[in-house]
């Protein structure tokens, strides 16, 4: 089997995978005791990616649970419906807090624990066969989660180079937070993130948009954003968990979404279709133009604003592959006016017949898009704006910090803006001769 290791870092990323978890454990039909209780043969044909099957038949996840301050997890394992999957061999926790702060998550909190946190990633992989990725979910707003975060992934990065590492980090909302220092923490975050593999952004200004738009939730709470993230989350595993061929493996998906290592950020939309929305002639075309609106993306990048360098969209329900594929064609048909010219057959879609929870039909889309520097330009202003006047520079030095590594990180992430430029000013003639010479 191919396995995906996932691993949960600090309070954020452990919250969304809770629901994460909670999602797929019930596709599959796995119980709080870890036994199967279902009746398909789909859902067991590719179990092994998420989850290890012991000797008793019982399923447990494949997931690496990880905190400074033990309280997130030790909630989870009470309160959690399946907190009872997750033993003490599949979680690592410290005995302090990063109080916020990237410095203290990289360098004094992290030095102390990151060789603690690693065993027990190397305990998961030990029970793998064919690795095939790590999967890790994170804020870059809160300490752990963008300066530990980030420390265990290059450590894993450097300990497994021929695997792929895929995070996926929660940026931040002045929506939903207000706390000062998480302006320096995504952008020193975001130039260490910039050498893995792929970055699956999670967006809370987004995310809080679509809870208070379109689910019409008065106050979104953390709580409504990490669930909407989770469900996104299933939607773009199915491909991975559930017979199919394209994206079958996050390798594939890699191959097909990243035509350039200098361009790793993907934008994914969600969105379903309910029994009286079905119109009477094409529900997959309804679908295709929900999960291509800008309201439904979970990273607040405009797709109107840019072009798509490449786009996979995956169905879930009960319509025909042939079905998909028109809509497909449909989309590509448009051309240049919404897809780099440069990449043929760039749009794809693929069918999950398994539905996702409550829904006949849902869908997801997964791209990687010109405008998401719109989301890095978001980010780096405030950044910009705090490190000209030296604010706050003082908790990160204090923590053996250089100074210098503020002025590198903005570097990289304008480099990164620059390159989504120059990827949406590209035309094919120009990476011809690129090519060409």
């Amino acid at each position: 089997m191919r396995e995906i290791i996932t691993i949960q870092v600090g309070s954020c990323g452990n919250r969304i995978s809770n629901d994460f978890w909670t999602n797929i454990c019930r596709e599959h039909s796995i119980e709080p005791n870890g036994s199967y209780s279902g009746d398909s043969n789909l859902q067991l044909q590719r179990i092994n990616t998420y989850f290890h099957e012991e000797k008793s038949h019982q399923f447990l996840p494949r997931a690496v649970l990880i905190d400074l301050d033990s309280s997130t997890i030790d909630e989870m394992r009470i309160s959690h419906p399946f907190g009872s999957l997750f033993g003490p061999k599949s979680s690592a926790v410290g005995r302090g807090s990063a109080s916020s702060n990237y410095a203290k998550g990289f360098y004094s909190q992290g030095g102390e624990w990151i060789e603690y946190f690693l065993d027990v990633v190397r305990h998961q992989t030990e029970q793998c066969d064919r690795l095939q990725g790590f999967q890790m979910t994170h804020s870059l707003g809160g300490g752990t989660g963008s300066g530990m975060g980030c420390l265990l992934a290059s450590r894993i990065k450097e300990e497994y180079p021929e695997i792929l590492f895929q995070s996926s980090p929660v940026f931040p909302s002045q929506k939903i937070s207000s706390v000062a220092l998480e302006q320096y923490n995504v952008v020193l975050a975001l130039a260490q993130l910039k050498y893995t593999d792929i970055i699956q952004i999670i967006d809370n200004e987004a995310l809080y948009d679509i809870c208070f738009r379109s689910l019409k939730i008065a106050s979104p709470t953390y709580q409504d954003l990490n669930r909407l993230a989770a469900e996104t989350m299933t939607a773009l595993t199915c491909t991975y968990r559930f017979p199919g061929e394209l994206n079958s493996t996050m390798r594939k998906m890699a191959m097909n979404l990243i035509p350039f290592p200098s361009a790793p950020c993907l934008a994914a939309s969600f969105s379903e279709l309910s029994q009286t929305q079905f119109p009477s002639s094409s529900p997959i075309m309804s679908l295709t133009a929900k999960v291509l609106h800008q309201k439904n993306f979970i990273c607040d990048a405009d797709p109107r604003h840019g072009r798509y360098i490449a786009a996979t969209m995956v169905s879930r329900g009960n319509v025909t592959l042939k079905e998909v594929d028109e809509a497909v064609a449909c989309i590509s048909n448009k051309g240049s006016s919404i897809l780099v010219e440069w990449i043929p057959d760039a749009f794809k879609g693929c069918l999950c017949e398994v539905p996702q929870g409550k829904w006949k039909l849902c869908g997801a889309l997964n791209s990687n898009l010109t405008s998401i520097q719109d989301v890095l330009k978001r980010m780096l202003a405030p950044f910009d704006y705090f490190f000209r006047r030296k604010a706050f520079v003082h908790q990160y030095t204090s923590e053996g910090m250089d100074e210098m590594e503020f002025i590198d990180a903005e570097l990289k992430v304008e480099d990164l803006i620059s390159e989504y430029q120059r990827l949406q000013d590209a035309t094919a003639a120009e990476e011809e001769d690129e090519w060409g010479a």
